[in-house]
């Protein structure tokens, strides 16, 4: 596929993408919206790919929704008001429901919309000039969905201080990295997509099955009570049993080999 606000691509076993609208500091128009829906599920189509990078091109990560679109087109907020009351987002992999492993490699500014990927990706890097924020209610518009996600990987407070506070303070990389928003800090910033292809390359080398069960059993802990949760991540693991990857990783660890993962 073709697509004007972003790129797609494959290294190796690692699908990539990418925000590409560096001008505007990726800011996500209505174009980027309704692309980030087909490139999310081609890349989690593809057989090929087992983890998917979640980067930018430019100096800032992703800035949210495009504000000079809102205030110049005449629809402002209200072209998203169908698909916010009927919850059918679909521009993250949480949204879609995609259980491939997803890291989002933070470069520049990541603000408003933009931490909907940080949010919702399974690990994230920052690079050491990363900085985060959440100018919502400096523009006169609600922080809800993006940040009540972010509830689930930071301490409420830090959460509440970025929303409540908006344009005014920015949280570094480090400051990020103390407070669980990212796992990992990248220096110097230039490595960042090379730490996370090399990241993505270990991950990969896991079985895609077990990947994919063991995603599911986790994120639904984060949607359901303790015993609820655990309930559900039994049914992940004995669903996996009789897999042909049960006994191909026992095997390839006996003859000190790779394994080979069924991929279908």
């Amino acid at each position: 596929m073709s697509y004007q606000t972003l790129e797609v691509s494959r290294r190796g076993r690692v699908g990539w993408l990418v925000f590409n609208r560096p001008e505007v500091r990726n800011a996500m128009n209505n174009a980027m919206r309704d692309e980030l829906r087909r490139a999310w599920t081609e890349l989690a189509q593809d057989p090929e790919v087992r983890v998917i990078v979640n980067a930018a091109n430019g100096k800032s990560f992703q800035t949210g929704a495009d504000v000079m679109e809102l205030a110049t087109d005449g629809i402002g907020m209200e072209r998203y008001r169908e698909s916010v009351e009927a919850w059918d987002l679909g521009f993250t992999s949480w949204q879609l429901g995609i259980d491939k492993p997803v890291i989002a490699a933070v470069n520049g500014v990541c603000a408003g919309g933009g931490l909907h990927f940080v949010a919702d990706a399974d690990i994230v890097l920052a690079a050491s000039d990363a900085s985060f924020t959440d100018p919502h209610v400096s523009v006169g518009q609600v922080s809800a969905i993006e940040t009540i996600a972010l509830m689930r990987k930071m301490p409420a407070e830090a959460v509440f201080r970025m929303a409540l506070v908006g344009r005014y303070e920015r949280m570094g990389a480090a400051r990020a990295l103390e407070l669980g928003l990212v796992s990992e800090v990248v220096d110097p910033p230039e490595r960042l997509h090379e730490a996370a292809q090399e990241l993505a390359e270990k991950i990969a080398r896991n079985s895609p099955a077990a990947l994919a069960a063991t995603k599911r059993a986790l994120w639904g802990a984060l949607e359901h009570g303790l015993t609820d949760a655990c309930r559900a991540g039994a049914a992940e693991l004995t669903g996996l049993w009789g897999h042909p990857d049960q006994a191909e990783g026992p095997a390839a660890f006996a003859e000190k080999r790779e394994p080979r993962w069924k991929t279908d």
